[in-house]
């Protein structure tokens, strides 16, 4: 079953539509790639998958063993390489309210988020630099 439409609107824009939400997100070329960087970039896209990607599994681990994660956010800095065009690196700085967690529940935690699925499914290439901070 199709998940998400997709549609080339013009001057390198695209619209995707999730299928069963209606939710909608567009894209652009970035400026260093011939175009106006007024949306997200599709590698920006990627970089934004991985931290969404690891906080809502640490959600789900801080649910199942009753943490609380309200507050938490990444920071995310992407990194291109040249030849070829490509996503070198991706760089999280994870924030997390678990100044009182104990060392075992943020070792636990932090495996979670670093095996979360779109972590496991980019290229082992690309280079994933994650530093956890606890407030």
């Amino acid at each position: 079953m199709t998940t998400v439409h997709t549609s080339y609107l013009q001057q390198l824009r695209t619209s995707s539509k999730h299928l069963r939400s209606g939710s909608q997100v567009e894209t652009d070329a970035p400026i260093d790639n011939n175009g106006k960087g007024e949306r997200f970039s599709p590698t920006d896209l990627v970089a934004t998958a991985l931290g969404t990607c690891m906080l809502t599994v640490m959600g789900i681990y801080a649910r199942k063993y009753g943490l609380v994660l309200d507050g938490a956010r990444t920071e995310v800095v992407k990194v291109m390489a040249a030849n070829p065009r490509r996503i070198k690196e991706i760089q999280l700085e994870i924030h997390l309210p678990g100044s009182h967690w104990t060392g075992e529940q943020r070792k636990e935690l932090e495996e979670v988020g670093r095996n979360c699925p779109v972590a496991l499914s980019l290229h082992p290439d690309l280079e994933q630099t994650v530093v956890f901070h606890y407030f």
